[in-house]
């Protein structure tokens, strides 16, 4: 089983246009952001969906309020390799 899913992931790889070492980059990148926001009291990081491609960050999802949505920009600017964020976070009312 574990074999199958190794050649799952190389044949996605395979259709990256990354380098394998730039998936890695990227990947852990994301998860950086992402346990950050974890630890993050404002943003409720379980609503966002964060996705690295090449330095550049993607938010998505909803966040509660202006706030939540600046501060997990904010955060993601924070992490080293990031050149960029794209910020489409959605504030919703959480009534």
């Amino acid at each position: 089983m574990m074999v199958g899913g190794a050649a799952a992931g190389g044949y996605q790889l395979g259709k990256d246009e990354r380098s394998a070492s730039q998936v890695t980059r990227d990947g852990a990148t994301t998860a950086s952001i992402k346990s950050r926001l974890i630890a993050d009291k404002l943003v409720s990081a379980f609503n966002v969906n964060v996705d690295t491609y090449e330095n550049r960050v993607t938010l998505r999802g909803t966040v509660g309020s202006y706030a939540a949505r600046a501060r997990a920009a904010a955060i993601a600017n924070e992490v080293d390799a990031v050149v960029a964020v794209d910020n489409q976070l959605k504030v919703v009312n959480s009534r």
